[in-house]
């Protein structure tokens, strides 16, 4: 996939986002890095957002990657669930509140850039103290490509980049 960052305009504002700032479905399929010992995997999902007011949003979603040699089973889900408000008299930037299935539960903040939404989260009493960094770029209103990472001091621990493309 090749994006073509000079084409988007500098002139578009964080309310233009379909994906998180709006009710929808979206068809998550990419690659993991889940650690530096094992392999990239290949992962596809769903993820569904949902709005529940005027500042209050919900997110739920579903990862299936496949199992490596040292698991049980065929395939192994990874679930989030996110709650979130908008804060600010400029709407550009939200909490968060993430059950996580494998890192457990976390909390962060959003910022909604003109063609990006950052996101940096913390996992909560994790003595391994790991935080994650994730960018959402639109590439176009049905379509975004999302990149996570998660790391612990300075060492990269794994790392996420799919595209999501909107269900009709």
């Amino acid at each position: 996939m090749s994006i073509n960052f000079a084409a988007k305009s500098a002139a578009s504002a964080p309310a233009d986002h379909t994906f998180l700032m709006n009710d929808g479905r979206w068809k998550l399929q990419g690659h993991w890095l889940l650690s530096r010992d094992e392999p990239c995997v290949p992962v596809r999902g769903k993820v569904m957002v949902v709005w529940n007011n005027d500042e209050w949003f919900s997110l739920v979603g579903k990862i299936t990657r496949p199992s490596l040699a040292n698991e049980a089973g065929d395939a192994t889900d990874i679930t989030l669930q996110y709650r979130g408000r908008i804060a600010g008299e400029t709407q550009q930037q939200y909490t968060f509140v993430l059950q996580h299935s494998q890192y457990g539960q976390t909390e962060g903040e959003g910022w909604l850039m003109p063609d990006s939404i950052l996101q940096r989260f913390w996992i909560l009493g994790d003595r391994d103290q790991r935080f994650g960094v994730e960018r959402f770029y639109r590439i176009n209103d049905d379509r975004y490509y999302w990149s996570s990472s998660i790391m612990t001091g300075h060492a990269l621990i794994s790392s996420l980049e799919v595209t999501l493309d909107r269900s009709k």
